[in-house]
């Protein structure tokens, strides 16, 4: 009789946890949805407003996944108001949702390469001329890798942004006093920046080491938005951050896969990034063409150097 008693109790117990469980799950999506709508309304007048600006060009026919290895091409935009601009920044990013790895690869704006339809020309003047699909064909025919998705920030969303992960500012250390084309002073020394002060410190290449010490300040900033992104305080306000995302940022993402990578990187808090640059050290010359000035690179030895850096069995290359 006592038996019977305690299976019986035992199964009210079991059944009450998983009701408890149940309604937590509940919760948590009804209040994820909630916040996701909130970021949305809250840039709701400010997406008219936006200088984020549609591209009219042909369609991004990149292959579309919904789990595992996703290439995303993250472009950064010098566009304004109504002009199409050159992409300031060029990256491609790769996470694994089975192995959660990060990887970020910067390519320089001034590598030489061809882009078809147009020829020899830098690789950030593929984005003036045909958009992010340009682009994305440009990478394929050249490096041989394939791309998923695009996203695009421009000036005016990349400080809005950081703000939003890092209200308390981005730590870095500013080594030399940076102030030309930047259109601010900042001077040297560890410092909390913003996101207009990120900004700048991403932008600047008015020194000894012009684009190349640029890329490794724009890879140094992402790794530590990054980790912000995975604080606790931003896993509560994940669904709101990437509703006010969309207003900053022109992506082809479905927002359900947006919302699923971002869940599974914070969940994971997957925070360490693995970086590669291209071209990578010693497979580059400067050159003076006839338009501009370029980085002549040896394409072969790049090209296998993105594929090892991307391939899951990669252990290190030199950059």
């Amino acid at each position: 009789m006592r038996t019977k008693r305690h299976r019986s109790s035992f199964k009210k117990v079991l059944i009450g946890f998983f009701l408890l469980i149940s309604f937590i799950v509940v919760f948590l999506v009804i209040y994820s949805v909630s916040q996701y709508q909130k970021g949305l309304a809250s840039n709701a007048d400010k997406k008219e407003t936006s200088d984020i600006e549609e591209t009219t060009q042909e369609p991004f026919e990149g292959e579309e996944v919904q789990f595992g290895e996703v290439k995303i091409l993250l472009i950064g935009s010098d566009a304004r108001k109504g002009e199409q601009g050159r992409s300031d920044t060029l990256m491609i990013a790769y996470y694994n949702q089975n192995t959660h790895r990060i990887k970020l690869a910067s390519l320089m704006r001034d590598t030489y390469v061809e882009v078809p339809g147009y020829g020899m020309q830098k690789l950030n003047a593929a984005y003036s001329f045909g958009g992010p699909e340009l682009v994305r064909k440009t990478i394929e025919h050249n490096f041989d890798l394939d791309i998923n998705y695009y996203a695009i920030v421009n000036f005016t969303g990349f400080p809005k942004l950081v703000d939003l992960v890092a209200p308390n500012g981005i730590k870095v250390e500013v080594e030399n006093e940076m102030s030309t084309g930047i259109g601010m002073t900042l001077h040297p020394g560890k410092q909390s920046l913003n996101g207009e002060e990120l900004l700048g410190y991403v932008r600047f290449r008015k020194d000894n080491l012009n684009d190349f010490g640029r890329v490794a300040r724009q890879q140094e900033a992402l790794e530590k938005v990054l980790a912000e992104a995975v604080t606790v305080h931003n896993i509560v306000q994940l669904p709101k951050i990437l509703g006010t995302a969309a207003s900053y940022v022109e992506t082809n993402i479905d927002n359900r896969i947006l919302f699923t990578m971002g869940k599974d990187i914070v969940a994971n808090k997957t925070n360490e990034l693995e970086k590669l640059r291209i071209p990578i050290q010693d497979s580059f010359t400067d050159q003076n063409v006839d338009v501009g000035a370029v980085l002549s690179i040896d394409l072969e030895e790049n090209k296998q150097a993105l594929k090892e850096f991307f391939s899951e069995e990669n252990i290190a290359i030199k950059e």
